[in-house]
């Protein structure tokens, strides 16, 4: 049945997808010492649930809550020319990010050209302290020299596979799923 629809494999189901988001929450509690100075940047789409998700965890662990900001990068990506008329959302991003602690938080990480695009929209806003990344799920395949801070879990891919992230608020469902593009064998060619 799943080879049917494309799907090769579940990465993450809604239980493991938990723990390892209870694992980068600890893992950013850790690195840096508690809340103080500390905010999340979810990436549209599913980074914002994710990063709302983390927070959460957070605030269970050490009483207080990051503030959870979130980010469209349409305008950022350096791939406008073949996308004219990108879909644009409002971003959030608290009004003052100097001097503060950005974790940003994505899915998946791919080629790093995303997150790439989310520092420059960040810099807009102002000069953070630092910029940490926390992604669930790192693929490989890196096309720029970005490296994640918080993994929930490496996934060695071939270039053609598709990684897909479902999350309640957005899908109706959690988990992670490896797919092979339409037409495709699921073999790196």
């Amino acid at each position: 049945m799943w080879e049917e629809a494309g799907i090769l494999a579940e990465i993450l189901d809604e239980a493991s997808m938990r723990r390892a988001l209870v694992r980068i929450g600890h893992e950013i509690l850790e690195r840096n010492q508690g809340v103080e100075g500390l905010a999340l940047v979810g990436v549209r789409r599913r980074g914002v649930p994710l990063a709302q998700r983390i927070a959460e965890i957070i605030a269970g662990i050490e009483g207080g809550r990051p503030p959870v900001w979130s980010l469209d990068i349409g305008l950022y990506r350096d791939d406008l020319s073949r996308r004219p008329f990108p879909s644009v959302q409002k971003n959030d991003v608290g009004p003052i990010v100097d001097g503060k602690t950005v974790v940003l938080v994505d899915d998946v990480l791919y080629t790093g050209r995303t997150v790439r695009a989310a520092i420059d929209a960040i810099s807009d806003y102002g000069r953070p302290a630092q910029i940490q990344l926390a992604v669930l799920i790192d693929r490989g395949h890196r096309e720029l020299p970005i490296r994640p801070d918080f993994v929930g879990k490496n996934v060695p891919t071939a270039r053609r596979e598709q990684v897909k992230v479902l999350v309640q608020e957005l899908d109706g469902v959690d988990g992670v799923w490896l797919e092979k593009p339409d037409g495709a064998s699921g073999r790196d060619v």
